[in-house]
């Protein structure tokens, strides 16, 4: 790590950590303004929104002088590290240079950002970051800084306004887009009516290949930034493999909504019974940048068969709205429907499946979903955590909780885990290595990577430290016909997680680890080097990360002498389209 980057972050923030959070961040006051030719169609367009400085009716507005001592306090907070604050905070640093940023320590101005709270300004944009915002220089005669803004596309003009300052970079809301990148920005594009306004995309706009090629410079960023690795060590970065679907396609959203205010309350006691909507209930996703729920009727990424079940869901939430004494957050999953044949029987028809208009019309076939075409397999969704969703993935079905985790873009599953096998097993094999017959496959979760790749072992051990996905897995083997002597799926101690397979041979085993995002640690990768599989396969949900673990583990596998771990390939996989997130697979093998 640099001298510069070193001193950066290691300087101690504020002992109150409760401020690592950042306060909300006001919400766009309107559509962002664009050439006609820039304007999407009328349908697509989002309504007019209330104004940002309205104060909420369930989140009372502070005193001005506690706003002002909050700000004073949180200037001198440094982000937690690999959160998303943290990345854009390199990402600004990177762009400064590191003249710049030195001049900055040296002066002891890295925290006085050359903005007032809520001025506005206008800017060309630099570059994206890799959260997907916008990052733009200030403009001379003001000092080095740069300024964090969300929707906005490099070389545009724009005019923002400031809401909050951080550590040489400031953070500000999109007001208008002077002049759009006409190369990159096609708002005809965009599909969802509310986007602009709702938090979870950032790329509608954007062309499916430019997306592509933006997530790819995410991983190799991630790995310039946080893996301590000379560049030598790492290979290139191979093109983002593609969903094949980009709308439509996820599998689980978590909609939610406030309880009524207490005044709302009172009005409804004095009043008659009104079905309608009221205008302070909102059933949906957060605002940009704020913890305030915009209203949304249909999410464009999520598959028909959720935005078909929203709608009634929808109405019953309307309709018995003064029920509810604190606020909600809804799970939608899609699940095949589960035949009465299966195990797990009893929640074949669960009381919260909704099923689509289409298919509730539908006849039921005769053959279980297992002896049946995809195509003619029945989807409905599932509202309970704690009943079962049924998955494909290929040939294989997956049953797990609701409330558990399970990849939410069901289409990229195949691709992921066919790229995972051809890894382990590239083509042509290296005569100089022995080809893998066991396979170790670390965080199994329910059984998503041991399964579909057991076909390829003789052997396979999954581990988990959760008894629950342990049962999981154990469940889905059984349903996938392997027997027992073959899959294996075992609750593993975190202090020595290798300890249920150290009858397997070294040179002839394979392990895949599939953290969540915080990641693997120390501890996790000195078992995984003392355990010494020939191949390592390391996929990640923050790809930040899993750089900071292979670099650990490329580093302590140097140290410990003999055979030590490369990095043989890296490349992304896009996940979830229309956003800027990237997960990431990784390929190391003992040299």
């Amino acid at each position: 790590m640099s001298d510069t980057r070193a001193r950066l972050h290691s300087d101690s923030a504020v002992a109150d950590h409760s401020l690592h959070r950042p306060d909300k961040k006001p919400r766009l006051d309107s559509a962002i303004p664009l050439s006609d030719a820039e304007v999407p169609p009328s349908d697509l367009q989002p309504p007019n929104p209330v104004d940002s400085h309205e104060p909420s009716s369930t989140v009372p507005t502070p005193p001005a002088k506690k706003n002002t001592r909050k700000r004073k306090a949180q200037k001198h907070v440094l982000p937690e590290p690999y959160s998303s604050e943290d990345v854009v905070s390199r990402d600004a640093l990177a762009l400064l240079g590191s003249a710049v940023v030195e001049d900055a320590l040296s002066a002891r101005t890295e925290w006085d950002a050359p903005f007032e709270h809520k001025e506005e300004i206008e800017f060309v944009v630099s570059c994206l970051s890799s959260t997907g915002e916008s990052l733009s220089l200030a403009p001379s005669p003001r000092r080095p800084w740069v300024v964090v803004t969300p929707l906005a596309l490099p070389g545009e003009t724009i005019r923002v306004r400031v809401y909050r300052h951080s550590r040489l970079h400031s953070y500000a809301d999109l007001l208008e887009v002077i002049t759009p990148n006409p190369e990159w920005r096609d708002m005809s594009r965009v599909k969802c009516k509310y986007f602009a306004r709702c938090g979870g995309c950032q790329y509608q706009m954007l062309s499916y290949d430019t997306q592509l090629d933006l997530k790819r410079n995410v991983v190799v960023k991630a790995y310039q930034n946080f893996s301590d690795l000379p560049s030598s060590a790492v290979p290139e970065i191979l093109t983002t493999i593609p969903s094949p679907l980009q709308y439509g396609y996820r599998t689980k959203i978590t909609p939610h909504f406030d309880a009524p205010p207490k005044k709302a309350q009172k009005a409804h006691r004095e009043e008659s019974a009104n079905a309608s909507q009221p205008e302070w209930l909102n059933i949906g996703f957060n605002q940009i940048g704020t913890r305030q729920v915009l209203d949304i009727e249909e999410c464009p990424i999520a598959t028909p068969t959720l935005n078909e079940a929203l709608r009634p869901l929808r109405a019953d939430i309307i309709k018995n709205i003064y029920s509810y004494k604190k606020g909600v957050s809804l799970l939608l999953r899609d699940s095949l429907e589960i035949p009465r044949s299966s195990s797990q029987s009893s929640s074949s028809q669960p009381a919260d499946a909704v099923a689509s208009p289409q298919e509730a019309s539908a006849s039921t076939p005769t053959a279980t979903p297992e002896h049946q075409p995809v195509s003619a397999e029945k989807h409905n969704c599932i509202t309970n955590h704690k009943h079962t969703v049924r998955e494909r993935v290929g040939d294989k079905i997956f049953e797990y909780t609701a409330g558990s985790f399970f990849q939410n873009n069901n289409s990229v599953l195949e691709p992921l885990t066919s790229y995972v096998r051809d890894a382990i097993f590239p083509t042509p094999f290296p005569s100089s290595s022995t080809r893998p017959t066991h396979l170790v496959d670390a965080y199994c979760g329910s059984g998503l990577f041991a399964l579909t790749l057991a076909p390829s072992f003789t052997r396979v051990a999954g581990i988990e430290l959760s008894a629950d996905s342990i049962r999981s897995a154990k469940h889905n083997a059984v349903l996938n016909g392997f027997a027992p002597e073959q899959c294996t799926f075992l609750a593993g101690d975190a202090a020595d997680i290798f300890a249920t397979v150290q009858d397997f041979p070294r040179e002839q085993t394979a392990l895949i680890i599939d953290p969540p995002r915080k990641g693997t640690d120390e501890r996790f990768v000195e078992q995984l080097l003392r355990f010494g599989c020939e191949t390592v396969v390391y996929v990640s949900c923050n790809v930040h990360t899993q750089a900071r673990d292979v670099g650990m583990i490329l580093r302590k596998s140097e140290a410990m002498g003999g055979r030590t771990y490369a990095l043989e390939t890296l490349r992304g996989f896009d996940l979830f389209p229309q956003t800027a997130h990237v997960e990431s697979v990784a390929v190391l093998r003992l040299v």
